[in-house]
């Protein structure tokens, strides 16, 4: 095994959830618990450093990196369709950003809705975050072209029958009314086609314009329709807690 240079060495519960082990947090657990090895020997403190020239197993079993995982989050414009190619020739959300390894949206935006997209090749990451079990929070800026009655954003947050199903609960209120229409903040825990603008025509209102910003803790920040950011540690390490 050849030397390995210390200034490209990251620490080993990052390389580990590189690797797809589990995530930093759980891989903390792991070295503490004595079932992680680093060329050959157990380690059990947190501030060992590593990388792709050391042999590192968990629980027995030699862990590595088969692609580096790239996890972004890109501020979609409207009239940009969620998809990796388009049979119609539109724009796609992969034609905004330069990486060269395969990325794939995590869920969905409507061609005619913007805000926050993150896109990944983890797949476990995509699985965790589109799963209904997970309860990922999404939250929108809704401009609607009526105010809501009381009636109806109690109806909103409680659940609305919409095509044959009963929505999960959300939460809904108003934060500014003014003459282009009125300006609701949505949340919800559900990825269905459409969703908010049916809820939306179901309590009477048309959706003006729709904008995620953000997806459980990670938001748009500074970013500005068509830019992209790479997540940093803080940000995928909430969206694995």
């Amino acid at each position: 095994m050849r030397e390995s240079n210390t200034m490209n060495k990251e620490r080993l519960q990052k390389y580990m959830a590189e690797c797809g082990v589990a995530s930093r947090r759980k891989a903390e657990e792991l070295i503490a618990q004595g079932r992680v090895r680093v060329n050959g020997k157990i380690v059990t403190e947190q501030g060992v450093k590593v990388d792709e020239n050391d042999l590192v197993q968990v629980d027995g079993k030699k862990i590595e990196k088969k692609e580096k995982n790239v996890y972004i989050k890109l501020y979609k414009p409207v009239g940009v369709v969620t998809t990796a190619s388009d049979q119609f020739g539109r724009k796609t959300v992969l034609d905004l950003i330069d990486v060269k390894e395969r990325i794939y949206p995590v869920g969905r935006l409507d061609y005619d809705t913007s805000g926050l997209l993150i896109l990944t090749n983890d797949g476990a990451l995509t699985r965790k975050l589109t799963h209904p079990s997970s309860n990922t929070e999404k939250t929108y800026i809704a401009l609607t072209d009526k105010t809501p009655s009381k009636e109806a954003l109690c109806e909103f947050s409680r659940g609305m029958e919409i095509l044959g199903r009963l929505t999960a609960p959300a939460a809904i209120e108003i934060i500014d009314v003014g003459p282009k229409g009125t300006k609701l903040k949505i949340t919800i825990h559900e990825g269905r086609n459409r969703q908010i603008r049916r809820m939306c025509e179901k309590m009477g209102c048309k959706v003006k314009k729709l904008k995620r910003i953000s997806v459980g803790s990670v938001t748009l920040g500074a970013l500005k329709s068509g830019q992209y950011a790479y997540l940093t540690d803080d940000e995928l390490e909430a969206l694995w807690s």
